[in-house]
Formats: structure tokens, sequence, C-alpha cells
């Protein structure tokens, strides 16, 4: 036996040898982490509640006190005296495969899958920094489904998602993804793409999305602002494949979703049984009487149509076809929520994040309160609104003993001034700090 070998066997024997780990010395790691919060909005009700503690155990929270409390030799203590403390917000809708930039739409024809995974996780981490602890991604290629699943192993940073992975259109629609391609290049895409054509078709692209890992299900009921196509109003499914969809996901335990612009397809798809109607721009008076009648939500994303219709107003930013239906739907959806709020539909916040850049989801609130509905109300909408909707009640939306430590932080009081929610100081999501 030689000198060397003897000697590497020493070494592991003793623990010495450089390719040995060493063991790693016990410390006291803390058992809890402690928040003392100058102002606490626990999201249970509309008041502030000052000078309280936020217990953290793991990814829970174990208590919530008046007071500071005095913490123990293992605890961690986060200072946040001079902060109001707030739960995760919810976004109901984000694209976090892609982001608006002038001429962004030759991407699919010049980007790998690869590209946009690794933008996805941009996207997703921004997002998070934000105070947006958890979002509903509304249509993407399937990117969001392995996204989704590497933030929930802690391979990347980012909220937790619930996706619909793809989108589910006619053919032509809104979310036909070879709208505005060469006809040599458009072939025949069906159920496995998302695009749908009669009722047996439309059950089929419900069981590929449970087939991939989807959260739920998202339509494009009308016509859209950003798809290459001339149509950004009109229906798109018949009542036969609005049913078929609805039935076949409700068979799945998936909500659905609708996009839609324009007052008929909203109506269709609110009596088909969707749960929310996303944009909802041209409602009319009988649409809103069927938002009360069928308890349908309404997710107004007032940021993305004033995004659009600015980015609409710089020469070469979009298509030709995209152009006149950006200046012509964009500017309206802010009053149409105006309308929506005082005629007393239940009202979700979404924003359509990646329509906009990435990060200013709180942007929405600002205009929320400008059209008429209380900061309070605002904030509780992307708060146990959503987490209802989401099927999360008792795991997320607000802060109480027993849910997800999602919690973060801002400089000034939100219900005060409702834009210092657009400059988040602290973010916890599951117990674990990011910010």
């Amino acid at each position: 036996m030689s000198r060397h070998y003897l000697s590497l066997l020493l070494g592991l024997y003793l623990g010495t040898s450089t390719l040995v780990a060493q063991p790693t010395a016990t410390t006291n790691a803390p058992t809890r982490t402690l928040l003392h919060c100058g102002t606490l909005f626990a999201g249970t009700g509309n008041d502030l509640q000052r000078e309280m503690t936020i217990v953290v155990e793991g990814n829970k929270i174990a208590a919530v006190q008046r007071g500071y409390a005095t913490p123990t030799s293992q605890d961690r203590v986060i200072d946040l005296k001079n902060k109001t403390v707030l739960p995760g917000l919810i976004d109901m809708h984000v694209h976090m495969e892609t982001e608006t930039r002038r001429g962004g739409a030759s991407d699919r024809f010049t980007q790998n899958v690869p590209d946009m995974a690794f933008q996805a996780a941009k996207y997703a981490k921004t997002t998070l920094m934000a105070g947006f602890t958890t979002v509903r991604d509304l249509g993407g290629t399937g990117i969001n489904v392995a996204l989704r699943n590497a933030i929930n192993r802690g391979i990347t940073d980012g909220p937790r998602i619930l996706t619909v992975g793809k989108s589910i259109a006619t053919t032509g629609g809104h979310a036909d993804p070879t709208n505005g391609f060469r006809r040599d290049l458009m072939g025949d895409p069906g159920p496995m793409d998302g695009v749908i054509n009669g009722p047996d078709e439309a059950r089929k692209a419900v069981r590929q999305r449970y087939k991939e890992g989807a959260d739920l299900i998202k339509i494009t009921a009308t016509g859209g602002v950003l798809s290459n196509a001339k149509d950004g109003q009109g229906p798109q499914f018949n009542d036969e494949e609005l049913k078929a969809i609805v039935e076949t996901a409700k068979d799945y335990g998936y909500a659905v979703a609708a996009h839609a612009h324009g007052a008929e397809g909203i109506k269709r798809a609110i009596r088909a049984g969707v749960q929310t109607i996303e944009h909802g721009t041209y409602m009319d008076d009988e649409a809103i009487a069927l938002f009360k009648k069928y308890g349908t939500y309404f997710v107004p994303t007032i940021i993305a149509g004033k995004t659009v219709a600015d980015s609409a107003r710089m020469f070469g930013y979009y298509p030709a076809l995209v152009t006149p239906k950006a200046l012509a739907i964009g500017p309206k959806i802010q009053a149409t929520f105006a309308k929506a709020y005082k005629a007393g539909v239940n009202i979700a916040f979404g924003t359509d994040a990646g329509v906009y850049v990435h990060g200013y989801n709180a942007k929405e609130f600002e205009y929320m309160v400008e059209a008429g509905m209380p900061p309070v109300e605002a904030i509780r909408t992307a708060l146990m609104t959503n987490a209802k909707l989401l099927g999360m009640d008792t795991q997320i939306g607000s802060i109480e003993a027993g849910k997800f430590a999602d919690i973060i932080a801002v400089d000034e009081n939100p219900i005060q001034n409702i834009k210092t929610l657009q400059s988040v100081r602290f973010v916890m999501k599951d117990g674990k700090q990011y910010k």
C-alpha cells in the first residue's frame, strides 16, 4: 500500500482531509422570527393597529400580538417599527413569460425556449420584490408551468404562481399563437395548442391543460388588443363551446377566467359560468346586471389599458393591426372600472403585468383610487378577495396565525397615501426574507 494512499486514509479517518466536508459547529439557530411592526394592516378588517408583533415559525405565522414582544436569546428580531406592515399582495392577472417593448412581436421568431425561461425567472423575482407574493399567470407557452414548479422547489425566487399554462382560443382568436404568421407558417393549431372549434375540441383543450399541469383555465372570449388580428372586441366563442369548457373545467376542479372586452362576449362568458372577467372594457348595463346576478368578479387591469394606449402613440411600437385597437380600447378601461364599482360589481385586483413593465403592479391601486374606490377597499381586493377566489383564504390574504408568512412593509400608511405601495421596503414569503 502506497504512502500516499495511507495518508489519504488517515486523513479521512481523522476528518482532516480537504476531500472531506468538515462537520458544522452546533449553533443556536433562531427558532422564531419576531417582526416588530410600527403599524399593522392585517387584512382582516379596515383598521390599522399600532405597535404589534408578528411571530413567525418556519413558513407560517405562529401568532400576532399586541406590543413589541421581548425576544429570547434564540429569536431573530426584524425591526419594522417605522413601517406599515401588510400581508403579501396578490395579483390575479400577470404574464410571466413576456414583457412589453418596441418591436416585441418578433420575439416569438427570434427567441428560443431557454431565452424565454431566463427572462421569466427575472420577471418573477421583480414581481416578488414589488411585494406581490402570489400571482395568477393567465397565459403563456407552458414555460409558466415550469417556472411555477421551479419556484415551488426553491430553484429560483418568485411569487407563488397559479397558472393556466396556455390560454384557450378559437381559430384566429386572441390566443391563437399563429395570428399574423405567413400562411406557410400558420399550420392548423388545435386543442394541443389551445385552439378549438366546437364543443368536443373545447373539452379536449381543457383536458390537455390538466395533463400539462395547469391550475385553472383561461379563455379569450372576445378579440383582444395585442394579438395581431383586426378585431379587438367581438365574441369569439359560441354558447356551446363556452358551456363545454366551463363544464369540463368544473369536472377537473378548475375555475375559468375569461379575457373579454366586448359586451356580447362578456355576457356569454358570464352566463356560461366563468369566475372572472378580465378587462371588461365595453360592459353595458345588461352585462353589469349579469355580473351581479351570477356573482362574477371583474378584474379591470387599468394599468394595462393606460400602458397600451401610451405605447401605441410611439411610432412602430406595435404592429399596424394592433395600434388602432390599443388607441381605442386602452383609454376606456379606467372609466369602465369606475362605472362597475359604482354599480356594485365584485372587483378583484389584477394588472396584466407583461403588457406593462413588470414590477409596477401596485400602480393599479393608484388608478383604482383615482376612479373612486376608497384606498382601503382597493387594498383589500388584492388580499382576502383574491385569496378567496383562488380558494386559498385559509393560507394567504391576511396576517393571521396559521397562515403562510407572506408579509410586506412600506414607509407610509397606504390608506392615507396609496402610492406608498409602489415602494415596498420589506418582503417575506413563506417565512423567508427576500428584501
